[in-house]
């Protein structure tokens, strides 16, 4: 188990950091109960995808013994029953685990994570309510909460824990503060290192990932959440973090940096493969086989899309505009692309659907220009509207001179 004196000490001061307290100095409060020591650990993204976001624990230093516990509330059991299906409806259920700050971090440091520790300025009534509070919390009948990927995750059960100790303290101060930085934005920029990630958290997210965010919101991030505590003040009006140490060493890809994103680029391809569209318009049965995956992939993505609104605890994917482009109808379209393949001529429901999915697709511009419940998805209306609209304009005619080549 890790011990007071394995800890760093030496490295903060030579950072002219102030150093953490030893166990006779905290004994020697005005309470006479020895008073233990609270850090935020905070670990770096890792490669795996469910690593992006990186990682944090609070850790409980006990003046006695000198032992450090980790207090991680980033464990679920793959066991329970029926896991696969509540983690489709969003109804999991995480529990806080407490363990040897050595062991929880013995993953990381094979990993190649890194992982700091930012020791934090509470009063003793403070620090001890907020050390017996995780020990009750820990306990088996207690540990389990349900989670939620943006409201309650291990950044946001730590932030809250704090917040508690600080008396509402730290919401006080982050909640009227804004970057300007969204669910949706934190996650295509920590997705990014994956792209079938970020394309699952782009296109899934509604309008409540769009919602600008507070500094307090803003902390669902655990990286986010320790540059919030470097800024914040304790109940005393001294700053919270009165020490903070680098534990492990960060070996891989660095977290990425904000960049800024522009619709443009999705245009052009969306022009250039209506382009290509209308260019194939006398060859219906190529123009079948390449409409083939496309509308299979927009219908998939469309049906998952409605059991994310409609039948599950998603909130951040309630509501999606993206049904309109990425339309559940698409997957009726299928039949007539294969009939296209065998160079027959589909029947007159076909050329309905195409164009029913085209003004679909217009309908979502149109609402976006509206800014009704902003979403930031013009990327996709303005990639996909253009080729359902070309589609449509070929394969949704009656054209007898045109033939099935």
């Amino acid at each position: 188990m890790l011990t007071l004196a394995s800890l760093p000490l030496a490295a903060l001061a030579q950072q002219g950091a102030a150093p953490v307290p030893p166990p006779a100095a905290a004994a020697a409060s005005a309470d006479a109960a020895p008073v233990p020591q609270i850090g935020v650990l905070t670990m770096q993204p890792g490669e795996v995808f469910f690593e992006r976001f990186g990682h944090d624990a609070l850790v409980v230093l006990d003046p006695t013994s000198g032992t450090a516990t980790s207090y991680n509330f980033g464990y679920f059991d793959p066991g329970e029953t029926d896991f696969v299906g509540r983690f489709v409806r969003g109804e999991m259920m995480y529990y806080l685990v407490a363990l040897p700050l050595d062991e929880d971090l013995s993953y990381y440091r094979h990993s190649g994570r890194g992982a700091s520790i930012q020791w934090l300025d509470l009063t003793p009534a403070q620090a001890r309510a907020l050390a017996d509070g995780l020990a009750e919390r820990a306990k088996p009948e207690n540990a389990r909460y349900r989670y939620d990927y943006y409201t309650a995750n291990c950044a946001t059960m730590v932030r809250d824990t704090i917040d508690r100790a600080l008396g509402g303290g730290l919401h006080a101060q982050l909640s009227g503060r804004s970057r300007g930085n969204t669910y949706r934005s934190e996650s295509v920029r920590l997705a990014s290192p994956s792209p079938w990630m970020w394309l699952g958290f782009d296109i899934g997210l509604g309008p409540f990932a769009d919602q600008p965010l507070s500094r307090w919101q803003e902390a669902f991030v655990p990286m986010r959440l320790a540059d919030a505590l470097r800024q914040a003040r304790n109940s005393e009006g001294r700053p919270l973090v009165m020490a903070e140490t680098e534990l492990l060493e960060h070996h891989i890809d660095p977290e990425p940096k904000e960049a800024p994103r522009h619709w443009w680029p999705w245009l052009l391809c969306g022009l250039l493969a209506a382009a290509g569209v209308l260019a194939l318009r006398r060859r219906q049965r190529l123009l079948g086989g390449i409409a083939l995956p496309l509308w299979l992939f927009c219908g998939i993505a469309g049906a998952l899309l409605t059991y994310l609104w409609g039948f599950s605890a998603h909130q951040a994917a309630w509501a999606n505009r993206n049904l309109l482009v990425l339309s559940p109808l698409c997957l009726l379209l299928v039949p007539g692309a294969i009939t296209l393949l065998r160079r027959r001529a589909p029947r007159a429901w076909f050329r309905i659907l195409l164009w029913a999915v085209a003004l679909l697709a217009a309908l979502g511009l149109v609402l976006h220009w509206l800014s009704l419940q902003a979403q930031v998805n013009l990327q996709w209306i303005v990639l996909l509207l253009p080729v359902h609209l070309a589609l449509a304009w070929v394969l949704g005619r009656r054209d007898p001179s045109i033939t099935g080549r």
